[in-house]
């Protein structure tokens, strides 16, 4: 049976097609909840509520072959309003103590740098690169053009060069949210 096939399903009320379809989906929602709120109590609950918000939702959802775009949208706001909610704040626990690298390039940490970025440049890297999923997808997921995820990708492109350049002279960048 084919995905459509199964939507339709679910939305007549065949609860073992969602839990096939949410089993099918199950570790590409967790790779994108993992690089979002990295902890896994954060993960654990945002795959809950999403997989809540897209059961009781799905007779809204009007057209079937949307239906991982759809869901995968759903979780990236489970994600956002879990950030929000945390603010960022780092607990001690986590900091940790390194030793000094010896030059900029050892020292970014890819996730680190993505993770200063503004909401919607973050969510269009992960999903790119870190998930590879293809950019029209991307677009999809997002709501936005995919020239316009092209733009937003390219600028944030030279965004995190030129925040490398600058470590890499000592200094700090962030973007400011």
């Amino acid at each position: 049976m084919d995905i459509q096939q199964q939507v339709e399903h679910a939305r007549n009320g065949d609860h073992r097609a969602f839990l096939q379809l949410m089993k099918h989906m199950e570790g590409r929602l967790y790779r994108i909840a993992h690089a979002m709120v990295k902890r896994q109590e954060d993960i654990v609950d945002v795959m809950q509520e999403t997989i809540i918000s897209a059961y009781e939702a799905l007779p809204q959802l009007r057209e079937s072959h949307f239906f991982e775009t759809w869901v995968i949208r759903i979780l990236i706001n489970q994600c956002n309003l879990t950030l929000r909610k945390r603010k960022q704040i780092i607990p001690f626990s986590e900091i940790r103590q390194s030793t000094p690298p010896h030059t900029a390039y050892d020292s970014v940490d890819i996730r680190q740098v993505v993770d200063q970025l503004e909401e919607d440049k973050r969510q269009l890297i992960i999903l790119h690169y870190f998930q590879d999923i293809p950019l029209k997808q991307v677009a999809e997921i997002l709501d936005i053009s995919e020239s316009t995820a092209k733009t937003r990708l390219h600028r944030t492109r030279k965004l995190l060069s030129r925040w490398i350049e600058d470590q890499e002279e000592g200094g700090h960048t962030h973007e400011k949210r």
